[in-house]
């Protein structure tokens, strides 16, 4: 006991171990049961006054625990342990108990001093950072400052001296100083704030930023308390805000605009690698979103309907920014191109400089049009959409957010579609010079070498084009460059008259094209290729670059189609029933009757006979025709009349247009015979033309009941194909007998 005496009058003027003190009261619990018989009034006087002189001490200590235990000294955490230790002690011990029952509790006496300390080191740091010139732009840089200063405290107390607290005097620090430090800052900072109006300078708008950070952070450690203290007093510290919120996001705006001004003046429309085949700005308007979307990050702001407007703002700023960057990008190649240091290039290498350049631009602004596809993931949109549920309508937020995003994409890629327009009209020229000198070939040179300079001439450039363009654009490219080959490949066909060869040349040159376009899958789709355009164009070469033989095969394969779709007719119809005897090579035909025929004479009735050949005329050069017997004033006759046709092969059947056609006439003695009416059969379908003899009945074979037509004038392009093939003596020898058959036609 003598011992603590000692030592405890020694504290005040010279450093003293709490360890040592701990022991020494240890020591006088252990003997206490003793000491408290024997121990004169006196002597209790004095360790009474000793204990309570200690703590006050002590307690004092704790009050200025920031200044006397600093965190830059290592010891001094573990000093503060000790001297709670030594404090916890003394209100445990029986001694204490007895001589000291008045004293307030420890607990209660740690969180007085712990209050009293913060709100003196609080005033302190306010004092300390108060600037000597005291403009607003300084004083919220102050408040700037002050705000960081309460959370480095906040924090390193949470992490270095919470647990001691906890674990000695059962006090919460963390929660003691982190409660009042918010009350205090919410007293102090809350009209400071809102007087600034948001800031009437530049300076003070950012310096309100950074605040509003800092308070944000410091609000942020509300996650620390235990436990949850429910409204905390800076709850609504954004509200104070609401001034500066409108020249934040304008300042966000006004130096995003002049980053990317930047970056588009610095960049040389250089790639930055050989696989990456952008520019230096394209990653830079990529780093100035990134700020943008850090700004959404950083605000968190509570409200959600104002947050959902600050995003309709934020939007609609970077799509601006994302029409200006293109907008300037383009610029810049147009700039770069004409520099006078190009001034002693020939115009070939002036063309390909503008050409790598326009490539770099476009592929930029394919990567930026990629960056604003990105922007509901990246700024969270349906987490948003979600949080504003009970207050903004679906509708509203596809009309708001969506429909912008929908169009500024819109924007970019007709701005994308404009360079390409531009790229390929380098292009375009070339390739129309290239088809229009196919004309100039003789006829006796092989098309392969024909086509041999356009084809070598788009490999060169489309190799070009594949290193310098991202997949996307290149594949736009051949998009607009295919358009136009199919429009001068048809404005060339329709200038070349009734040249064959020509049409041959054409279409052969459009077929290589194709393959050449597509590039076993490595080009363009087919389904991109493979048009209504370049069908009706492959149409129409094909029908030209055709030999007459076969255009007079399509028309009879054109007339078989129509007879299948003609169902009834006011002209009649004629029953007949067809087989082929594979054995004999023998076609046999019955003609059995005709119904309903229209009457052509003046009595009313008809005289009418049927006339059979087998058409084309060139498949069957050797068959010759058959005609039934006429039955006069009949108009539904019955003719029951069998014939056979020999020499006719399979082979001939199956070919394209190959038929049966059936003529009905009315016999007229003085002038020509009048036209009944005419029906096609195909024969290519035929009963027994498959050649299994055993399993063929010719009695089992049905009738046929054909619907009798009218040819009507200029019916197919086919015939005015023919008919410009004048010096052909097959086409006139086969329109004239169509034309007759027009004239003798009831259609108009």
């Amino acid at each position: 006991m003598a011992k603590w005496l000692a030592y405890s009058k020694l504290y005040r003027c010279v450093e003293v171990s709490y360890i040592c003190l701990l022991q020494h009261l240890t020591s006088i619990e252990y003997q206490w049961g003793l000491a408290q018989v024997t121990l004169k009034q006196q002597a209790q006087d004095e360790l009474a006054e000793s204990f309570t002189s200690f703590l006050d001490y002590g307690i004092s200590l704790i009050q200025k625990y920031r200044e006397v235990f600093p965190i830059s000294d290592p010891k001094s955490i573990d000093h503060q342990l000790s001297l709670l230790r030594v404090l916890v002690q003394i209100y445990k011990m029986k001694a204490f108990n007895k001589l000291c029952s008045s004293v307030p509790d420890l607990h209660d006496r740690i969180v007085d001093a712990v209050t009293s300390g913060t709100v003196e080191w609080y005033h302190a740091q306010k004092q300390l950072l108060e600037p000597m010139i005291k403009t607003e732009e300084e004083n919220v840089k102050s408040l700037v400052l002050l705000i960081d200063q309460l959370n480095t405290g906040l924090t390193s107390d949470r992490k270095n001296r919470s647990k001691i607290f906890t674990g000695t005097v059962k006090v919460n620090l963390f929660n003691v100083t982190y409660l009042l430090i918010q009350k205090l800052v919410t007293e102090d900072l809350q009209e400071q704030v809102r007087s600034t109006g948001g800031g009437r300078s530049k300076e003070v708008v950012e310096s309100l930023y950074q605040l509003y950070q800092n308070i944000r952070l410091l609000l942020h450690q509300q996650i620390y308390l235990l436990p949850n203290e429910g409204t905390l007093a800076l709850s609504d510290f954004y509200k104070w805000f609401s001034d500066s919120l409108p020249k934040w996001l304008q300042m966000v705006y006004n130096n995003t605009v002049e980053m990317v001004q930047r970056a588009v003046q610095k960049d040389q429309l250089q790639c930055l690698g050989e696989k990456t085949k952008h520019s230096t700005s394209a990653v830079d308007i990529a780093t100035c979103y990134l700020k943008i979307k850090q700004t959404w990050t950083q605000l968190s702001w509570p409200d959600s309907e104002e947050a959902f407007v600050i995003m309709v703002k934020l939007t609609e700023d970077m799509c601006k920014i994302a029409l200006m960057y293109c907008r300037l990008i383009e610029q810049r190649a147009e700039e770069l191109s004409t520099n006078k240091d190009h001034a002693n290039q020939s115009d070939s290498d002036v063309n390909a400089v503008r050409s790598f350049q326009l490539c770099v631009a476009l592929n930029n602004m394919r990567h930026l049009r990629v960056v604003i596809s990105q922007l509901p993931e990246d700024l969270d949109w349906q987490g948003l959409k979600e949080d504003t549920a009970n207050m903004i309508s679906v509708d509203q937020i596809q009309n708001t957010l969506h429909t912008q995003l929908k169009r500024v994409n819109g924007s970019i890629n007709n701005k994308i579609q404009g360079v390409i327009q531009t790229l390929a009209q380098k292009l375009q020229a070339d390739i129309k010079k290239h088809i229009h000198n196919l004309s100039t070939f003789s006829q006796d040179v092989p098309l392969e070498n024909v086509i041999e300079p356009l084809m070598k001439f788009l490999d060169n450039e489309f190799a070009y084009m594949d290193r310098n363009l991202v997949q996307e654009n290149f594949q736009s490219l051949l998009g607009f460059l295919w358009t136009h080959i199919i429009d001068v490949i048809n404005l060339t066909s329709h200038q070349c008259g009734v040249s064959q060869a020509l049409y041959s040349r054409l279409r052969y040159a459009l077929q290589c094209l194709l393959h050449s376009f597509h590039a076993d899958g490595n080009g363009l789709p087919l389904d991109k290729l493979q048009t209504a355009s370049f069908e009706v164009l492959e149409a129409h070469l094909a029908l030209n670059a055709a030999s007459t033989h076969q255009l007079i095969q399509k028309y009879c394969a054109k007339k078989i189609q129509q007879q299948a779709t003609m169902e009834t007719s006011k002209y009649g119809a004629v029953t007949v029933k067809v087989f082929y005897i594979n054995q004999l090579q023998t076609l046999h035909v019955e003609i059995l009757n005709a119904v309903n025929l229209i009457p052509l004479d003046s009595n009313g009735s008809s005289d009418p006979f049927v006339e059979v050949t087998l058409q084309p005329k060139h498949v069957f050069p050797m068959v010759e025709g058959k005609t039934t017997q006429c039955m006069y004033k009949e108009l539904n006759p019955l003719f029951d009349e069998t014939f056979e046709f020999s020499n006719v092969t399979p082979e001939q059947c199956r070919t394209e247009g190959a038929c049966l056609l059936f003529t009905v006439f009315d016999h007229d003695t003085l002038v020509s015979d009048d036209l009944e009416g005419e029906a096609y059969l195909p024969l290519h379908d035929i009963p027994g033309l498959d050649g299994t003899e055993e399993a063929f009945n010719p009695t089992r074979v049905p009738q046929a009941r054909l619907t009798l037509g009218h040819p009507k004038p200029k019916e197919y392009d086919i015939l005015k194909l023919l008919e410009a093939r004048k010096g052909d003596r097959e086409a006139q020898a086969f329109i004239k007998i169509r034309k007759q058959r027009e004239r003798k036609s009831k259609e108009t």
